[in-house]
């Protein structure tokens, strides 16, 4: 819901810092490791009670998501560089709930597995309906330049990055924020689908 205001807001800057480290040469799938190393990190600290330090390691790792797009756009874009940051984009999604339960299994599981159960089917919807708008050729730029197709929803990357800095923030809150979400996450997976079923609705099933 939030991505397309902060892409107006957050795209000048990054792609300045972006055109400056591809003169320098620092390529976009580097920096795209990067942030998943710091994703995976960001999640070890939240299962070793270091808060301060999975927060600074969130922040470093968005930032990383934010520059290998921008580095990428300054040189060139390739199918590899937006397969991989897809991919590590949602191992992120996943590693920072587990991250909680493996901190308090008894407190945090539960949460942290519903989380995880919304991911999952707003992931399979979201990657389901950009193959096939990939498939029919369509395309939009209303959340930056992708490499595959993004439908908007109340649950996008920005949503998700201001919830898991409050999960970090407030990590006894863990349990009620994650509910919280994962009902946000599921009412767009929904949302998807019901789209998604009025959208890709062939022209033969509307016959007879």
């Amino acid at each position: 819901m939030l991505d397309g205001v902060m892409r107006r807001l957050i795209d000048p800057p990054l792609n300045r810092a972006g055109e400056l480290l591809a003169r320098i040469g620092i390529g976009a799938d580097g920096v795209t490791m990067a942030g998943l190393v710091f994703g995976i990190g960001c999640a070890g600290a939240i299962a070793a009670s270091a808060d301060a330090i999975a927060l600074l390691l969130l922040a470093l790792s968005r930032l990383c998501d934010g520059l290998d797009g921008a580095i990428a756009r300054a040189t060139a874009k390739t199918d590899r560089g937006g397969f991989l940051d897809i991919v590590f984009d949602f191992v992120f999604y996943g590693a920072v709930p587990l991250g909680f339960a493996l901190r308090d299994p008894a407190l945090f599981g539960l949460p942290a597995a519903v989380l995880l159960f919304t991911f999952y089917i707003n992931g399979a919807s979201f990657l389901a309906f950009a193959a096939v708008a990939a498939k029919r050729g369509m395309e939009s730029a209303a959340r930056g330049v992708k490499s595959i197709y993004f439908t908007a929803g109340l649950a996008e990357g920005t949503e998700t990055i201001l919830a898991f800095a409050l999960m970090i923030l407030l990590p006894g809150w863990f349990p009620l924020i994650a509910y919280f979400f994962a009902g946000l996450t599921l009412m767009t997976a929904i949302s998807r689908i019901v789209f998604a079923s009025v959208l890709f609705k062939d022209e033969e099933e509307g016959e007879g």
